[in-house]
């Protein structure tokens, strides 16, 4: 089968995308799928996205990890496919879209950054002083200092494979705060290995950090660029009203055979 792509990527975090929207992937396998997504003998990709239409909705979202397993939600794949959808003539002021953690809502910055909504926030839960977040993906927080020479890969490694968080699994992020923003590494699940960015651990870390603050918007720096987290926060510590708001960036286009 021979299949037209398009590769995009929000601060690092890069994503094969289809248009789906005659359903000629639905077939897709596991096996096509980490192929494409293999930096070595395929296209090379953070996770693979289907642009599907749903009725009631601008469009509905696919997301499949590196491996080939289907995921819980993608922050930055969410901007990124926004983008594709417009570049791909859904062009709208506001767009409405389900993904696997249900509706969000999405525009355009004046400054051509994507502004996607996540899901509440409703509790934190605490390990050993981290925090367990849920922003659509599960997220294990961890504040350290000099987070630049930390070694993501193998603590990151050790915490997602915890038997505390059984078989599925955790993403997670190591945080450091620093002079007006904070500086985020993640080691992402079903990807097994770092990225330079992520949307939901973005998020995550933003809240806990914001958790006892007044503050309801972070600066947020990755390996792969700047991004903001805004939110509203009431006296419960519930957030609502969560946008993640970064760069969504075409790359380029072609064709593979599968």
């Amino acid at each position: 089968m021979n299949i037209e792509f398009f590769k995009y990527q929000g601060t690092g975090n890069d994503f094969v995308i289809l248009d789906n929207r005659n359903e000629q992937y639905n077939g897709l396998t596991t096996q096509q799928i980490r192929f494409m997504c293999d930096r070595r003998f395929g296209i090379g990709a953070d996770g693979l996205m289907l642009l599907n239409l749903l009725k009631g909705y601008d469009f509905e979202m696919k997301y499949y990890n590196a491996d080939g397993s289907e995921s819980t939600m993608c922050g930055n794949g969410g901007r990124c496919l926004v983008k594709f959808a417009n570049d791909m003539g859904i062009k709208k002021p506001h767009y409405t879209f389900l993904a696997i953690d249900g509706p969000h809502e999405a525009s355009f910055a004046n400054n051509d950054w994507v502004r996607l909504k996540m899901k509440d926030v409703n509790e934190m839960d605490e390990d050993d002083g981290n925090c367990i977040v849920d922003t659509g993906s599960p997220h294990y927080v961890k504040i350290v200092n000099d987070v630049k020479k930390y070694n993501v890969f193998e603590e990151g490694k050790q915490i997602r494979y915890s038997k505390k968080f059984k078989e599925e699994g955790i993403n997670v992020n190591f945080v450091e705060i620093e002079h007006g923003h904070i500086y985020v590494r993640t080691y992402e699940r079903g990807v097994e290995n770092e990225t330079f960015s992520c949307g939901t651990g973005v998020t995550a870390s933003a809240l806990a950090c914001a958790h006892n603050t007044g503050f309801n918007k972070v600066q947020v720096e990755t390996l792969g660029g700047h991004l903001a987290v805004e939110f509203q926060k009431d006296e419960k510590d519930h957030f609502s009203d969560i946008w993640l708001c970064g760069p969504a960036t075409y790359v380029y286009k072609g064709e593979i055979e599968i």
